[in-house]
């Protein structure tokens, strides 16, 4: 494939100061060279989105509308070659690459439609004195940094409601996958986008380069989706200037089988719950509290559709497990098996490591597990199922509850006792008797240490908008 592979500043892709490899996680070898970005760099992104600002906020809803729907459009139809470049650079199944890709250009038509409707009020005060007039306005130049886990998915669900709203961007996506970010860029570039609105920087020292963008008087908003020690010191740093953040962080998902669930449905929501992305995901349910009435029963069936899984690289379709992003990541899952396993955990399958050149990790199911061990308190990020045995429903919400995250969580059981419990789990999203939650029209974000604000849905773009009431006499 040819690949964009420089930056992208004031509507020119240009060199950066150097560049650095891109590789592919199933074989280890590198498939491109992306430019790197300076601080000078990073600091002109954001000079060409302030100029830009003016004439993109003053922008009809229905031009910047018809902007996101065209590129919507370009996206839908070469879907497959966003999904390889994916496939290449994050190492995933190509079921899992195209399923992101197809997700992540539903948020350019979703926010399209959303450019059009956003809310105001007019109404008279309860006094009579005077009219009470609410609008909302951009709130100006924003910072967007996104993970390598969902490379497409996570920059369009920021891009699109920021520059729905008549926002200008700087996009900052992970060193391991910014030839997704580019070519996500270059669709909004083919759209007609105009110049200085959307920035693409992928600086080396991510940490000096965001401090010195976030140091300009003219950002004044920060998106931010990766690990929430990394959100705590940009909340730091963005608290120097009172500057709004959006923040999507860490997950710990627990899953919870009810004596009442439907064995089939169970087993086919938690497979899905825990191996989309084959784990790599903020929402993959990391711990499974299965009830002792249905433990054995559970564990078997789950292991038998655990062991139909077929492992390698997603540049072969029929593989449904791709590769992990990193040696690095690779080693940090296995690490966290291995002391699971010399703690007392058992391994019914998988629990080492594959002879291979790749970042593979193969589908593990780990049984006697306990509750507060590293592997429960820790997001695994891989294809790694951990079950603790429970005896009552009330032990289980416990157990979900005992964690500082509460982004996602997961429920099977008899409908009606699956619902009270989610009622009584503190996360953001609960998912009752299914493995998939994530939708454009639907809010996504976190309670606890997972996050502050909503992506997705009627509140996305509100997240770009400050509210501004205005007064006439009546």
């Amino acid at each position: 494939m040819d690949f964009r592979t420089q930056l992208y500043i004031d509507g020119a892709w240009r060199d950066g100061d150097g560049d650095f490899a891109v590789a592919d996680p199933a074989t280890g070898q590198e498939i491109a060279r992306f430019a790197a970005a300076s601080e000078d760099d990073c600091v002109a992104a954001v000079a060409a989105a302030e100029r830009a600002l003016p004439e993109w906020r003053a922008t009809a809803p229905r031009e910047r509308a018809e902007i996101l729907r065209r590129a919507f459009e370009i996206l839908t139809d070469e879907v497959e070659a966003l999904a390889e470049t994916i496939v290449r650079e994050n190492g995933k199944s190509w079921a899992d690459a195209i399923g992101e890709a197809r997700y992540a250009t539903e948020f350019f038509r979703w926010f399209s439609e959303e450019a059009v409707r956003i809310p105001g009020d007019y109404r008279l005060s309860p006094a009579g004195d005077k009219r009470i007039i609410v609008t909302h306005q951009p709130i100006g130049v924003s910072v967007l940094i996104t993970p390598w886990n969902f490379p497409a998915a996570m920059a369009t669900r920021k891009l699109a409601p920021a520059l729905a709203a008549g926002c200008t961007t700087v996009l900052k996506p992970a060193l391991e996958t910014p030839l997704t970010a580019a070519y996500i860029v270059d669709a909004l570039e083919r759209a007609g986008l105009p110049a200085g609105v959307v920035n693409l920087v992928t600086p080396l020292d991510a940490g000096s380069a965001t401090r010195a963008m976030l140091a300009q008087p003219a950002v004044r908003k920060l998106s931010f989706t990766g690990s929430t020690p990394v959100g705590r010191e940009l909340l730091r740093t963005a608290a120097d200037r009172v500057i709004s953040c959006s923040m999507e962080l860490g997950g710990n998902a627990p899953l919870i089988v009810l004596p009442g669930a439907d064995l089939a449905q169970a087993v086919e929501g938690s497979f899905a719950a825990k191996m989309r992305n084959g784990g790599s995901a903020c929402t993959a349910a990391n711990r499974f509290y299965v009830h002792t009435d249905i433990h054995d029963e559970f564990v078997a069936a789950y292991r038998q559709r655990l062991a139909g899984v077929k492992i390698g690289p997603g540049t072969d379709r029929a593989n449904d497990l791709g590769a992990l992003v990193s040696l690095k990541e690779r080693d940090k899952v296995a690490g966290l098996v291995e002391r699971a396993l010399d703690g007392g955990a058992s391994a019914q399958l998988g629990g080492a490591t594959l002879a291979t050149n790749g970042a593979f990790y193969p589908a593990t199911l780990l049984t006697g597990v306990t509750h507060g061990s590293e592997i429960t308190e820790t997001e695994i990020f891989g294809p790694v199922t951990t079950i603790v045995r429970v005896d009552s429903a009330d032990e289980a919400v416990r157990m979900a509850n005992d964690t500082e995250f509460g982004l996602m969580a997961y429920v099977f059981g008899e409908e009606r006792e699956a619902i009270a419990v989610a009622q009584r789990i503190e996360a953001g999203m609960v998912a009752v008797n299914r493995g998939v939650a994530s939708d454009p029209a639907a809010p996504f974000g976190g309670m606890k240490q997972s996050g502050l604000g909503r992506e997705g849905s009627a509140e996305g773009i509100l997240e770009f908008l400050e509210e501004q009431y205005i007064t006439i006499d009546a």
